[in-house]
């Protein structure tokens, strides 16, 4: 009981620190999947492991929301500057802005776009409650439906990956490899700057599940 405990908190402190906009370099979608998978398991109660995740990630993203609004927001709009026009940031800032608390529970339920949506939502100084709603709503939905992932498929899974754990890493990395191959060569194509880049390939690092890869693939080709 204990060690479940313990394995509870690393998740939620992960999972907090990650949306309060620190740089662990642990997907947190493979985090909520990993969860769910523990809670089908028996290790952790599935319904109390969901509610805390969520509940981290809306305490994490105010934390940043706040952050971004007061003390870095100088900081933050000079490196921006360096990569966009004044003109563009205000339309994309008002559009956001605009939809409110709709716009920020619809990027923050997309991969690809949810890991930029709390500072974007600062920069628009979308209105605190509009956001938290937003964020909830959004955050609800996306670690939901990574976790039921998780609970509904990890445990089959986890019995193949058993038997087959070597060939599987030598695959994984092989995979990964080229993806982000691939990815550098699209953004080259796009005319991306070389300080979007790394941007782009923080998107791809969070939406890694197999899904949010080709929803962002998608994307990408648009």
């Amino acid at each position: 009981m204990e060690l479940a405990s313990a394995g509870l908190l690393a998740v939620v402190g992960l999972i907090l620190v990650k949306e309060a906009g620190l740089p662990v370099p642990v997907p947190g979608d493979l985090i909520v999947i990993g969860a769910g998978v523990a809670a089908a398991r028996g290790e952790l109660d599935p319904l109390s492991t969901v509610v805390l995740i969520v509940l981290a990630s809306v305490a994490g993203g105010v934390v940043q929301y706040t952050l971004v609004r007061s003390v870095a927001r100088p900081t933050l709009l000079r490196l921006l500057g360096r990569v966009t026009s004044a003109d563009r940031l205000d339309r994309q800032t008002d559009r956001l802005r605009r939809g409110g608390a709709r716009s920020v529970a619809v990027a923050r339920s997309t991969p690809g776009v949810r890991i930029v949506a709390v500072a974007a939502s600062a920069l628009a100084a979308v209105p605190a409650a509009a956001f938290v709603l937003g964020l909830t709503i959004g955050n609800a939905v996306f670690i939901t439906a990574h976790y039921g992932l998780g609970y509904a498929l990890g445990e089959p899974i986890v019995r193949v990956v058993g038997s087959a754990l070597g060939p599987l890493a030598m695959a994984s990395v092989v995979v990964a490899a080229l993806g982000a191959a691939g990815w550098l060569l699209i953004s080259r194509r796009r005319g991306r700057t070389q300080t979007e880049v790394p941007a782009t390939i923080a998107d791809w690092a969070d939406a890694c599940c197999p899904a949010c890869l080709s929803l962002a693939v998608l994307e990408s080709r648009r």
